[in-house]
């Protein structure tokens, strides 16, 4: 049987049709994806490519509109800039941070925050005070990760956002600023803004001519779109020699330093080591634990209240009746280490927290 022109011909209108049905969908479709993307760039605060900046591509600036473009680009991101720079203390030392994510998700150098699991205080640009905990960290790149430990919501940057290669985005002789709390926090002053150009880009490690000096250390590097690339890492023997910790390697070790795992066993952190941890106390065995004979003066015990006599009951809620019990804990535990010792006083129970030290 054969079928006539007007039987293919409505086929083929309706199959055109059915094509083009399919090609509108598959353009909506795409057009969610790409606002979905856009969305989640704004949302993690990685930073979508933009267009280059022709000032970025001129030896020198060449005219006054060449200097105002530099200037208007820095003061264009430099209020959103300052106001997610932190000053992180820790005991007598201080460096920066600086916040990525709007639940306060903060990047700085290992050096800076030393260890995992270590509690110190971020200072916002008014002077506010909020507690954080470090996560994790590399020893090899000087990367570190903390968090702060609030349920507010905080100013953050955007940046730079994984590449495939794993090289930056960055050139050699792009402009950027760089801010730091220099030689610590001061209100009246507040974070200080730098000026420079990159004059090494590798994937390890960026260098800037920006004029960085102590307690800038763990502070923000940007581009002149206002996109975090790195974060300050040392200060070379001239004031202009400058290495940062490029954003590609907090990328790569992200989901590692983010669940708070110390890597590797470079010169920027000294790795914990089990058996290390001193509350500087002496005990006997008795009934229902472990007396406290005596306390050591200037250690983390005396600092923390614990005196002769009390009874201690549990360290980290581990029940401890005998010295081997109480040995054998603290060979899991380092110095810094944040420990819980639970403990009997004139028959009423007591805990108090310390943080172990190297005997």
């Amino acid at each position: 049987m054969l079928w006539g022109d007007e039987f293919w011909n409505g086929w083929l209108n309706l199959l055109s049709d059915w094509v083009l049905c399919v090609i509108l969908r598959i353009r909506k479709v795409m057009r969610r994806i790409g606002r979905l993307v856009l969305l989640l760039g704004m949302v993690t605060g990685g930073a979508l490519q933009a267009e280059r900046l022709y000032f970025n591509d001129k030896k020198v600036p060449e005219t006054r509109d060449d200097l105002m473009a530099i200037q208007s680009a820095l003061q264009k991101h430099l209020e959103q800039a300052r106001k997610a720079t932190v000053c992180i203390q820790m005991g007598q030392g201080s460096g920066t941070g600086v916040i990525i994510s709007e639940d306060g998700l903060v990047l700085s150098a290992a050096h800076v925050v030393t260890g995992v699991k270590k509690e110190m205080t971020v200072v916002m640009e008014d002077g506010t005070e909020y507690e954080a905990k470090s996560l994790g960290l590399n020893a090899d790149n000087d990367a570190a990760m903390l968090q702060i430990q609030s349920d507010e919501k905080f100013p953050f940057v955007r940046y730079e956002s994984a590449s495939e290669s794993g090289k930056p985005s960055t050139q050699l002789g792009d402009w950027v600023f760089a801010l730091g709390h220099s030689g610590g926090f001061d209100k009246e002053r507040g974070s200080v803004v730098r000026l420079g150009r990159l004059v090494r880009v590798a994937n390890s490690t960026i260098q800037s001519d920006c004029k960085l000096i102590g307690g800038d250390s763990g502070g923000p590097l940007f581009d002149m779109h206002g996109t975090l690339i790195g974060i300050h890492s040392r200060v070379g023997k001239q004031l202009a020699e400058n290495m940062h910790v490029p954003m590609q390697v907090f990328h790569k070790y992200w989901d590692s330093m983010e669940s708070g795992k110390f890597l590797g066993d470079g010169p920027f952190a000294e790795k914990p080591q089990p058996g290390t941890g001193f509350m500087g106390i002496a005990v006997k065995e008795v009934s229902g634990g472990l007396e406290v004979t005596a306390v050591e003066e200037g250690y983390p015990a005396e600092e923390a209240g614990v005196k002769v006599g009390d009874i201690v009951k549990a360290i980290n809620g581990e029940v401890v009746t005998t010295k081997e019990s109480l040995k054998k804990i603290m060979g899991q535990l380092a110095s810094g280490d944040k420990v819980t010792m639970s403990f009997l006083r004139e028959g009423a129970d007591e805990s108090v927290e310390m943080n172990l030290v190297k005997r």
